[in-house]
């Protein structure tokens, strides 16, 4: 029993959102097979690619009331006073945003920050900018959620899509309460996670600092 959680943390399975791009690889891989030893590499090469970008390993957030923890994988590139996306009605009182930014290499399975409710999730079109640029968080195709805290509170998080992306999905609604560490999007292929704390609440994380995703805490709610 011991090895199969080994083997599961060592290699998590896939994101359900990557079973057709595997499944795509696997049709070339066969095929290959029969028509040419390049298409057969081709194919094993991307199938094997998915399996590691899509991987979704199971995390464990802290167990001590009122802290927020990283919504994705990834490393800080931005840690600034900033309002809210106009889409989700919050108001413009500058609040800390903490943007991470998601190489390909990364889990790319957003994840909730703290317990909450959702009260609203507004897609907004956009450009397609590197994740990497402060621009990509007014620019970029984004898919913004506000939530709000048991005392009244709200703040957000925002998916946003990288050079590359062009799908962004969510899987929570609109009046759910969601739980701390708990998935509820992935972004394909390179992206960026923007955090908006609530009023009065300060980031405890610093530009360059890598975040894993449900586990690494950012700020903590004052008593």
């Amino acid at each position: 029993m011991s090895l199969i959680v080994d083997l599961r943390i060592a290699f998590p399975g896939p994101h359900p959102a990557g079973r057709p791009f595997i499944l795509g690889g696997i049709a070339v891989l066969v095929a290959g097979l029969f028509l040419s030893c390049w298409l057969f590499w081709t194919g094993a090469l991307f199938t094997l690619f998915c399996f590691f970008f899509f991987r979704d390993p199971e995390r464990v957030p802290p167990t001590r009331p009122g802290v927020f923890v990283a919504p994705a994988d990834g490393r800080v590139v931005s840690v600034t006073l900033a309002s809210p996306p106009d889409e989700l009605d919050l108001g413009p009182e500058p609040l800390w945003k903490v943007s991470i930014f998601l190489s390909v290499l990364d889990v790319h399975v957003n994840r909730i920050p703290i317990d909450a409710s959702v009260t609203r999730i507004a897609y907004h079109h956009g450009a397609f900018v590197s994740a990497s640029l402060d621009k990509a968080s007014e620019s970029n195709e984004r898919n913004a959620i506000g939530l709000r805290l048991d005392d009244g509170r709200d703040f957000a998080v925002v998916q946003i899509a990288g050079l590359i992306a062009r799908r962004i999905l969510c899987d929570i609604h609109h009046g759910e309460s969601v739980r701390t560490g708990a998935r509820f999007g992935i972004i394909r292929f390179g992206s960026r996670t923007d955090l908006y704390l609530p009023s009065g609440v300060a980031p405890l994380v610093s530009v360059g600092q890598k975040m894993v995703g449900g586990e690494t805490v950012m700020a903590v709610l004052a008593p």
